[in-house]
């Protein structure tokens, strides 16, 4: 096998620069002179995600050049899907994720999907405003391991909890993890209510998330 190295790079690059129009060519090309289609996930597309998270994590990059990278990591997981398909790659796992009832936020959800798709899980996004009921419905016919939980305002926070609730009475407790951020989110809330996990910032929330599986 020939050393890709150089189209690894300038995969990882054109996905920290957002390029979304440019890398499905990049990811194209790396494909037609060899590369596997694994390795270009690994070394391109996730080891490009992790430079962005750290930025992100030391304020070095903020929330609309993640968005513009995470388009760009969209637009090369089409490109490269099919062939992972061939290859036989298989998702690490799944997570579900969602902000809770009554919150219509969804840049801090948005962020911490694009970064857990980043570590290789796939994600199933319940959107906003999502009830017990969406939840607990998408826990049992997922097969998820993970559940994230994002509440931006003090108000909805208390969702959070009606939720893990929920999963108590449904008996699904203990088939998931459950990882809680947003604004007013604490680690004691977190502990407080029995959750899993609390994340500051998204780079962390999909190390936390990766770890559970």
């Amino acid at each position: 096998m020939g050393d890709f190295s150089v189209q690894y790079n300038e995969i990882s690059e054109l996905l920290q620069k957002g390029k979304a129009k440019d890398i499905g060519a990049a990811v194209q090309k790396a494909l037609d002179a060899g590369a596997s289609a694994p390795d270009i996930l690994e070394k391109g597309l996730i080891a490009g995600m992790s430079v962005i998270g750290g930025k992100f994590k030391r304020g070095e990059v903020f929330v609309p050049e993640v968005l513009i990278a995470a388009r760009a990591m969209n637009a090369a997981s089409t490109a490269l899907k099919p062939s992972l398909a061939k290859a036989g790659v298989e998702p690490v796992g799944k997570a579900v994720i969602c902000t809770v009832k009554g919150d219509l936020h969804d840049i801090g959800k948005n962020l911490v999907k694009m970064m857990v798709e980043g570590k290789g899980i796939e994600v199933l996004d319940l959107g906003v405003d999502c009830d017990e009921a969406k939840i607990i419905e998408a826990v049992r016919t997922s097969g998820a391991k993970v559940l994230c939980l994002s509440a931006l305002l003090t108000t909805t926070m208390m969702a959070q909890k009606s939720v893990i609730e929920a999963l108590n009475a449904a008996g699904l407790r203990d088939k998931v993890k459950v990882m809680i951020g947003g604004a007013p989110v604490t680690q004691t809330f977190a502990d407080e209510i029995g959750a899993d996990a609390y994340t500051p910032d998204a780079a962390t929330a999909a190390e936390v998330c990766r770890s559970f599986y």
